[in-house]
């Protein structure tokens, strides 16, 4: 009697295994290239996966070798959902190869997202406000090398995202629509929420002047209404030159530059040594580098790029 009961246990539970195996089967294996996007998606598919992230936090988007872990995770995607050429350079290829039967979703490609194009020259102005475009524009007369890449910094663009990811997973994985639509749908609330606590704590620093590291602020800027004067170097994968810099020193002499911001991943002793008599100092982080990849590194990414803006541009005052 023993015995037979044991058997029966054991065949029950390896039937649930085997319930519990199909149902995982199921669900979409996604890969997302940076840790913001990533984010999102985790958010919307709480409670039912998680996504496999391509770029490790802290490392330079534009330049980057993946680890084999990081190839698998690509090779075995049913969805890869990334910013775009623009930003990973390096990925359309390794999509190409590697995950060509994947479902790929090129965010700034979407008619969801509000596109701008990259500034050039040692100033900016605010002519930046007339570079957004609606969001029903034709992305097509874009060349990739002119699209500023870093739209997460958008939130309205995060919340229109949100809706896009939750169809997209629908369409693989019917029996989890409602769950990815409702975190969806909770996630945009959460946004709405976010929007108005950084629009009020950056109420008195608008108008304040300020130089970035390297320029990848603009849709927050223009979202915010808060406008950057320059930025130290164009992209974060180019050096600045020493008539740049001098440039920039010249302009925080003379237009009253509250503050100049520095990033985790490159050395702040330029800041400090070219403008630290000059202007305050500060750190800003569009990558969320020091935060650990999930549905939270979104939120505390832009509630902590706030404070920072915030609390140096204040300071100043």
């Amino acid at each position: 009697m023993l015995n037979r009961l044991v058997v029966a246990l054991a065949g029950a539970l390896s039937g649930a295994l085997g319930l519990t195996s199909a149902a995982l089967a199921e669900v979409p294996r996604v890969a997302v290239d940076v840790a913001p996007v990533h984010s999102l998606v985790a958010r919307v598919m709480q409670g039912v996966g998680t996504p496999a992230l391509v770029v490790r936090p802290g490392a330079s988007p534009h330049g980057y070798s993946m680890r084999p872990s990081e190839a698998a995770a690509l090779e075995q995607a049913d969805v890869v959902i990334w910013v775009g050429e623009a930003l990973t350079p390096w990925l359309e290829g390794g999509i190409e190869t590697l995950a060509a039967r994947a479902r790929v979703v090129e965010l700034l490609e979407a008619e969801e997202t509000r596109v701008l194009d990259l500034r050039d020259g040692v100033a900016f102005g605010a002519a930046q406000d007339d570079a957004a475009h609606d969001h029903d524009h034709d992305h097509d007369h874009h060349d990739h090398e002119g699209l500023d890449p870093h739209a997460w910094l958008d939130p309205e663009n995060a919340r229109r995202w949100l809706g896009l990811f939750a169809g997209e997973l629908a369409a693989l994985d019917p029996e989890h629509a409602a769950q990815y639509a409702e975190n969806a749908a909770t996630a945009e609330a959460e946004i709405d929420v976010l929007m108005g606590a950084i629009k009020a704590e950056l109420a008195p620093v608008k108008g304040a002047r300020f130089l970035v590291y390297h320029d990848a602020y603009q849709y927050f800027e223009v979202w915010s209404g808060l406008a950057a004067s320059g930025a130290i170097a164009l992209g974060d994968a180019a050096d600045p030159g020493p008539a740049r810099v001098a440039a920039l020193r010249d302009m925080a002499r003379t237009q009253d530059i509250a503050c100049v911001f520095s990033e985790p991943q490159f050395d702040p002793k330029l800041v400090t040594r070219v403008f630290g008599d000059v202007a305050g100092h500060g750190v800003l982080d569009p990558m969320a580098s020091d935060h650990a990849p999930g549905p939270d590194l979104y939120p505390d990414l832009m509630w902590a790029m706030a404070r920072a803006l915030a609390t140096c541009l204040g300071a100043q005052r």
